[in-house]
Order: C-alpha cells, then sequence, then structure tokens
C-alpha cells in the first residue's frame, strides 16, 4: 500500500527556481533511497538525483550545479530544489522509493519552463 506523490511542478519562466516535495506513505520502515527522475517530451526517463538513508546524494553532472535534493522533517519525504531552469528541464518529474529490491514510483509532476 505504499504510495509516491509528488508536488510543487508548475511553470516558471527560464532563471527562475522551482522547489518539488515527494513524498512516500504506507510503509513502517525508512525506504534506503529516494529518488527523482524526468522524462522530457520524446525522450527517456533519466536520472536527476538520488538520496541515499546514510545521506549520500547523487546528481547527473549536468544537473548537479543547479538542483539539489534533501531530506524533510518528514520521514520519507525529499525534495528537489531547482534554480536557474531551463527551457530543457521541462519534462515530467518523478519520485521513486527503493526498499532492498522494490522500487515504488509516483505518477509525476509536470514542470515547464518558458522561454
Amino acid at each position: 500500500q505504499v504510495q509516491v506523490v509528488e508536488s510543487g511542478g508548475g511553470l516558471v519562466q527560464a532563471g527562475g527556481s522551482l522547489r518539488l516535495s515527494c513524498a512516500a506513505s504506507g510503509a513502517s520502515f525508512r525506504f534506503n533511497a529516494m529518488g527523482w527522475y524526468r522524462q522530457a517530451p520524446g525522450k527517456q526517463r533519466e536520472l536527476v538525483a538520488v538520496l541515499t538513508n546514510a545521506g549520500s546524494a547523487q546528481y547527473t553532472d549536468s544537473l548537479k550545479d543547479r538542483f539539489t535534493i534533501s531530506r524533510a522533517n518528514a520521514m520519507n519525504t525529499v525534495y528537489l530544489q531547482m534554480s536557474s531552469l531551463k527551457p530543457e528541464d521541462t519534462a515530467v518529474y518523478y519520485c521513486n522509493a527503493v526498499y532492498g529490491v522494490t522500487t515504488y514510483w509516483g505518477q509525476g509532476t509536470q514542470v515547464t519552463v518558458s522561454s
């Protein structure tokens, strides 16, 4: 009954910022890792950032200077802070939560960056 829900997407002008939130509910345990992926029109889903329970973060190299993943105060909740947004950042952003070999996915939140 695990549910992963993203929020915070929307329309923003180039150069602006957004903070996405992801809440994974329905589990009594802490997930081993939570992460963000995105899928732009005509492209495959790609990794944005992952945060482990131990606090280690990893990013796609091209995004690490602008995007930051962090944990919220609530258990199994993470943020993705995005700054200096570009039109090519336009995509559906998906959150996932990993426990062992099982990965749970959210439905995605749309981020649109206008020129």
